[in-house]
């Protein structure tokens, strides 16, 4: 097939993958449209199988993670993890909207860094709305800090986001030390974020609810514990030069036994908490993407690509790719742009990283986490004004981009 004919359509159905994505006509999985598309760039020669199957064996040990990562924080839920926290949350609050607010920054942080930004936009996100009702208080803060904070609370670790363990790959470095330099920019994120929405919501964040809540269920010790030997085997697995996936499948199998004895889950449970569809879209869109870079658009990104590591050279990478993030959806983006990163180092993988990850708050089509968080609302019933939403991005993406950027090149001076 000649190169223009093969690039138009790699384009054609790259963009056709992500419109049906976002859209999702009649509630399909993304994976419906996705697995054709892919399927038809490899049937036509456009994507060869060669090159298709190096993309599948380097995608593999992510997706594994990704699937043991979603049966862990599920099995979470199903122990009642994340109830507890919002009982916690309402009782340590007494009522009062500020507290209750920060009680979910340092909540939702957490998760996100921990048990991926999917667990809390699909399982804290609930729980949050169930406790803003329980005490009587607006919720549109507390909404918005959740799925705010899981897109750009997802900076800390190879876990905490897909985009995180594309670049942990790319980046070479191991668990501990992506993590050492990602402290700073995380930290300097949800502090952006807790200024820009204590501002943006303060009349919303007045008066006091109710202070008798009712009495906390008992904290699931268990699956508490199981979650903190799984963090810690994370670092341990990364100073062997073991893959970090064996501890996230240690954490999943560790709860799911149990509550498969107990029938506190089913194996129908297990297989719906791998998400099967989910990562199949994953692997095919990676392929749809391998695709339109072959065809040309790589050479483009590699031009664009700065050849030195500068604070300058940084910020305009993070920019690239928040601006890549909110045109073609954050996964796709990040795909594309991390083999020039990767030729470059590190330090411009993790810029790649900021900006695919705290850029998805400017719109709703940033982030398939953003889209679930907003079906999220939509299923009881409390959608909130897209007006609104693009206005509380606007404010608050730049100075993300910006404070971030800078906490990381301050960390990478101080970590090395």
């Amino acid at each position: 097939m000649p190169s223009p004919i093969a690039e138009t359509l790699a384009v054609v159905l790259l963009a056709c993958t992500l419109v049906c994505a976002v859209l999702r006509p009649r509630g399909w999985p993304e994976a419906v449209f996705a697995v054709p598309a892919a399927g038809l760039l490899l049937a036509s020669g456009v994507l060869p199988l060669g090159q298709a199957g190096t993309e599948i064996r380097s995608l593999a040990p992510t997706v594994g993670f990704l699937a043991c990562v979603l049966v862990l924080a599920d099995m979470c839920d199903r122990y009642g993890l994340f109830e507890a926290a919002g009982a916690w949350m309402a009782k340590g609050s007494g009522g009062r909207p500020v507290a209750l607010l920060a009680l979910v920054f340092g909540v939702a942080s957490v998760v996100t860094a921990v048990l991926s930004l999917d667990a809390t936009v699909v399982l804290l996100t609930p729980a949050v709305l169930t406790t803003v009702a329980r005490l009587r208080l607006r919720g549109k803060p507390h909404a918005y800090a959740c799925t705010h904070l899981a897109n750009s609370a997802s900076l800390l670790l190879p876990v905490s986001n897909l985009t995180n363990l594309l670049a942990f790959s790319a980046s070479g470095l191991s668990f501990a030390r992506f993590g050492a330099i990602m402290v700073l920019p995380w930290l300097a994120a949800i502090a952006v974020e807790w200024v820009v929405l204590r501002w943006f919501f303060a009349s919303d964040l007045v008066g006091r609810g109710e202070t008798n809540p009712g009495a906390p269920p008992p904290v699931p010790v268990f699956a508490v514990v199981v979650v903190l030997i799984t963090l810690v085997g994370f670092f341990v697995t990364s100073l062997l030069h073991v893959a970090p996936a064996f501890a996230a499948l240690a954490g999943a199998v560790a709860l799911a036994v149990p509550a498969l004895a107990r029938h506190r889950a089913k194996a129908r449970d297990l297989a719906l908490a791998l998400d099967v569809p989910f990562l199949a879209f994953v692997i095919s869109l990676a392929l749809v993407v391998k695709a339109v870079s072959l065809h040309g658009l790589s050479s483009v990104v590699a031009r664009l690509m700065p050849g030195q590591v500068s604070l300058w050279s940084l910020l305009a990478v993070a920019a690239m790719a928040a601006v890549l993030a909110n045109v073609m959806n954050n996964l796709p983006a990040v795909l594309l742009l991390l083999p020039a990163a990767a030729a470059v180092g590190p330090a411009v993988v993790l810029a790649v990283l900021i900006g695919v990850n705290t850029g998805p708050n400017l719109t709703y089509v940033g982030s398939l986490a953003t889209l679930l968080w907003r079906r999220a609302l939509r299923q009881r019933g409390e959608e909130l004004p897209t007006s609104e939403f693009l206005r509380l991005g606007l404010v608050t993406v730049p100075p993300l981009l910006v404070v971030s950027t800078l906490a990381l090149w301050a960390s990478l001076k101080l970590v090395g």
